[in-house]
């Protein structure tokens, strides 16, 4: 017997020790697991969000000897693999890149005047325009067909003649410049004539709706006379602006859609290009036509486009200015797809910039002799240039140029707007569309749904946890407590279809009643408690101590009823029957359906029972012996509460508030929902807002892989982790203050 009563409990420490051991280890592995995952989650972030922030590399590939004529114009086509080199007297050829091999030859002035000047319609167009030593234009279209003949890529090139039955002559002079627009409303001309001046035709198209044919219709341009020598003639997006520059570094805009009382298109502006003066070295229009960039003999390096001003009219604005490192530039070459350009040195550097990000991506030397006459594949990835009887190659890898910290955090000066503003607008239906990818309002919107939601949430959860873990009844809180964590089960999408499709209309319709309820309903519970009070005390000993919040429910359900009944006459009597009218005629508040208040009720509703039943169990595990000393040292209920309870409590409160923070902060099915999802930096609290979280979630099924897009949304990805990761930190350090504060309570 002795032997068994020593075997039994050395069995059972043993068995004890055992366990103990693998609740250890497996706690242990548990949270290094936890920690592992969020590890991961960030590297992974990492791995997808840098390659952003990489530089732009050109990688020079085989030059070939250049058997041609130096060109005047050359254009790469989308594979780089064909080429299109035109010369100064106007004979065009196409040749393989790889090879410098001709493929075709076509002397675009055979029956025409010598060439004179040679001029495209946009950075990404195909048409060309050639002006002759009589004032007369022709125009030609250059394309490219690709086929696969045996499983291997053709492409043949061609170029055709584009109105070939018209003549298109503005004068007898030579064209010293020229600008060519053809658009599906019409053909826009217009040159700088020797002797002559600026001439200008439109033709515009007709349609037959009947058969189909279309004929043009001529209309001669009177323009203005202007002193020095035309460098550059370019035609504005909508054939509106027409941007004249000479020599001396002065630009003139003029407005060709109207005509001022004389019948003449009025000038806009004239002002100097360059703020520290200088003549003009170069230019180009940026991809879209609506941005100029031009380069002066001193280095300097701009960019303009037009803008209202305060009086209602237009104005040239100098939007930013690029740092050169003092090169003079000979040509600018603009992307096809993106705001990007690339400058040509005269010393033969090689410099890439990006206008919206505005900063510099590289800066080489080119590696090739002499001036150089080059062009960018319409991909962005492939460069040639010909220079000194050489053609060169090079391949540009500049996957990601778009984005920059100004770009993400600052206000950006966009093409059409009228002033820098916080813009976000990733994708459009035209390809000249300029990326906006500030992350000032998605941050802002993400902080404006948590505070309207901790706003709401946070008062009416930890007031009721106070109430039902220090002066409930024990009965009525085992009902009370698993009801409201029943809640924190509800799926939020259900949370979110209920707000957006009823919620919202209901607040827009009851709007005067919502306010009457806010007012209202603290007053009421006031008044009650108030009178309550002046009950005899026989009256009140009738009701069990911690069944008191029961009496409120009356009372609550009554003054609801009462402020939607009478939400319409209150809204007839003081706001003329439509409050929302009201609020936005005469305080200047705009009103959407989906708005701040039902995004605050709607994830008010699901942050609640976070921080109620956090909070709640923090304050029931306050020790009673605490209360009880207190309360024996004669201190009120209200003031055990006060100096006793809440702060033994608050660590736990704390953290409760700071997870229902965190909730706050990553939803994203209830503001996808339950607003108008526009990302808009406004704190007014009847317009709607985007989240970071709800933005990834509606633009991430639609982002191409590995594009700038897509990883510019892992970026919001990681900002949010960032964000979360810092919360949660500060709301560590802050509780473990208050644990070692009052701790020895």
């Amino acid at each position: 017997m002795t032997d068994l009563a020593q075997y039994i409990p050395a069995h059972r420490a043993k068995l004890r020790y055992i366990k103990d051991r693998l609740a250890t280890v497996s706690i242990t592995a548990g949270g290094t697991g936890v920690l592992l995952a969020i590890l991961l989650i960030f590297f992974y972030l990492l791995y997808e969000v840098l390659p952003l922030f990489g530089s732009a590399e050109v990688e020079p590939g085989v030059q070939h000897d250049w058997a041609g004529e130096a060109p005047a114009l050359l254009y790469v086509e989308e594979q780089g693999e064909v080429g299109l080199s035109v010369s100064a007297g106007g004979e065009a050829q196409f040749f393989r890149v790889e090879d410098a091999s001709v493929i075709s030859r076509r002397d675009l002035a055979a029956g025409h005047a010598p060439v004179t000047v040679i001029a495209r319609d946009s950075a990404e167009g195909r048409l060309l325009a050639l002006g002759h030593g009589d004032g007369e234009v022709t125009l030609a279209r250059h394309d490219y067909r690709v086929t696969y003949p045996d499983d291997g890529r053709l492409i043949t090139p061609s170029l055709n003649r584009l109105y070939a039955d018209q003549v298109l002559r503005l004068g007898s002079g030579a064209v010293r410049a020229l600008a060519v627009s053809d658009s599906n409303n019409g053909l826009l001309l217009v040159a700088d004539l020797d002797g002559a001046g600026l001439r200008g035709l439109r033709y515009n198209r007709e349609e037959n709706f009947l058969t189909g044919e279309v004929t043009l219709e001529e209309e001669v341009l009177q323009l203005p006379s202007l002193a020095g020598q035309t460098a550059a003639l370019y035609l504005g997006a909508g054939q509106r602006w027409l941007y004249r520059l000479d020599r001396a570094g002065y630009v003139t805009v003029l407005d060709i859609s109207r005509v001022g009382d004389d019948g003449v298109v009025p000038i806009v502006a004239t002002e100097p290009l360059f703020e520290g003066g200088g003549p003009l070295a170069t230019s180009a229009m940026l991809l879209g036509n609506i941005s100029l960039l031009a380069a002066s003999e001193k280095g300097e390096l701009a960019q303009y486009f037009m803008v209202r001003d305060a009086q209602g009219g237009n104005r040239l604005n100098r939007v930013r200015s690029f740092d050169t490192d003092g090169a003079i530039a000979t040509q600018l070459l603009p992307e096809h797809r993106r705001k990007g350009f690339l400058l040509i040195g005269r010393q033969g550097e090689l410099q890439l910039f990006h206008t919206t990000a505005h900063r510099r991506l590289y800066a080489a030397p080119l590696g090739i002799e002499g001036a150089a006459v080059a062009a960018i594949a319409p991909r962005g990835d492939a460069l040639v240039a010909v220079s000194g009887g050489v053609l060169g190659q090079w391949q540009v890898h500049n996957e990601h140029p778009d984005v920059s910290w100004s770009a993400l955090w600052d206000e950006v000066w966009y093409e059409s707007y009228d002033e820098p503003a916080y813009i976000w607008q990733s994708s459009a239906s035209n390809n000249d569309f300029e990326p906006k990818y500030s992350f000032a309002p998605l941050a802002f919107g993400t902080l404006k749904a948590a505070f309207y939601t901790m706003l709401l949430a946070a008062p009416l959860a930890i007031c009721g946890a106070i109430y039902t873990a220090y002066f409930m009844a024990p009965a009525l809180r085992r009902k009370i407590k698993p009801v409201i964590e029943l809640m924190e089960a509800l799926p939020t999408v259900i949370l979110g279809f209920l707000a957006g499709l009823w919620l919202a209309p209901f607040i827009e319709d009851k709007l005067t009643g919502i306010f009457t309820l806010l007012v209202f309903m603290p007053v009421g519970i006031l008044l009650f408690a108030y009178a309550f009070s002046r009950l005899p005390l026989s009256l009140r000993s009738r009701v069990p101590t911690g069944w008191d919040a029961a009496l409120l429910m009356p009372v609550v359900v009554l003054i609801g009823y009462l402020s939607f009944a009478l939400n319409d006459p209150m809204e007839l009597t003081l706001f003329g029957g439509d409050m929302r009218l009201w609020i936005t005629r005469e305080l200047g508040i705009s009103f959407d359906q989906r708005n701040s208040l039902v995004v605050g009720i709607a994830m008010g509703m699901a942050v609640i029972p976070t921080i109620f039943s956090i909070a709640e169990d923090a304050i029931f595990s306050v020790p009673q012996h605490l209360s009880d000393g207190s309360l024996a040292l004669g201190a009120t209920p209200w003031q055990t509460l006060v100096g006793v309870v809440l702060p033994t409590a608050s660590p736990g409160i704390f953290s409760g508030l700071m997870i229902g923070l965190g909730r706050a902060v990553g939803e994203t099915m209830i503001v996808l929902m339950a607003t108008g999802n526009t990302p808009i930096m406004d704190a007014n609290i009847f317009e709607g807002m985007r989240t970071l979280s709800a933005n990834i979630a509606v633009e991430v099924p639609e982002a191409e892989v590995d594009s700038t897009h897509y990883r510019v949304l892992f970026l919001a990805a990681f900002v949010l982790f960032l964000f979360t990761f810092v919360f949660n930190t500060i709301a560590e350090l802050v509780r473990q203050r208050l644990r070692s504060k009052y701790g020895s309570l």
